[in-house]
């Protein structure tokens, strides 16, 4: 079955350029040119991935991306904007968006990244199907929950962005694994972004500061001193 793909942008120009090569590629796309609309239509229908514009009429992608992550489903979301801000971006991925990318974009760059959070997607799905306990994982006193996208420590809910969610996934999937950087980029991000290997790393601290009860020494996620990171294996 083809997947199935949400455009909402305002901008007419772009969005038949990106349904354009979607279709080529024997996607189901659908196009909205506000965000308000774009919310409507996303209730109806179980989208794979959507692809959001920042700045749109009306409602604005910030909060149509707050929304749909209230939905009880998870989807995808590729947040489009012609904004480069870094604070813009880090705004835009703690509100729940899976991926960036700054107009005007190499479609190429587009594709890629469209093809990488669908790969990434559909790993999670076969997961939680295959694993016989309905996408949970448990390690002491944690629990990720890969169907809701959930993680709770101690009871509580932890709050963790899109990207910071699939890396502790990737990690806890795999207990005793050792990743090393580029890796981590391939198998979470879906490609590898040449020398952004630092970008683990922050993603890595700043997990820790949510997860762990001493960041400085991990339980959770341990550092393999010259070769990676792992997640710690079952007592």
């Amino acid at each position: 079955m083809a997947h199935a793909i949400l455009i909402i942008e305002d901008d007419a120009d772009i969005a038949e350029l990106v349904r354009m090569h979607l279709d080529s590629m024997d996607f189901d796309v659908e196009i909205v040119a506000n965000g308000t609309a774009g919310l409507e239509r996303f209730a109806l229908k179980l989208f794979d991935l959507v692809v959001l514009d920042l700045m749109l009429p009306g409602m604005d992608g910030l909060d149509v991306c707050r929304e749909m992550r209230k939905a009880a489903h998870y989807v995808p979301i590729l947040m489009l904007t012609a904004k480069s801000s870094e604070l813009d971006k880090v705004l835009g991925l703690e509100m729940g968006a899976d991926d960036y990318l700054t107009k005007p974009f190499s479609v190429p760059e587009l594709l890629a990244r469209i093809k990488a959070l669908l790969r990434r997607s559909t790993a999670l799905a076969n997961n939680s199907e295959n694993d016989g306990l309905s996408g949970m994982i448990r390690r002491g006193n944690l629990e990720i929950d890969s169907e809701k996208h959930q993680v709770r420590l101690d009871g509580n809910t932890v709050e963790l962005t899109a990207r910071e969610f699939a890396l502790l996934f990737c990690f806890a999937s795999h207990p005793g694994r050792v990743f090393n950087r580029m890796q981590l980029l391939d198998q979470v991000w879906g490609y590898s972004y040449e020398g952004y290997e630092h970008t683990v790393n922050s993603h890595i601290n700043r997990l820790r500061r949510k997860i762990e009860k001493d960041p400085a020494n991990p339980e959770y996620i341990q550092t393999v001193w010259g070769v990676g990171y792992r997640f710690s294996e079952p007592s």
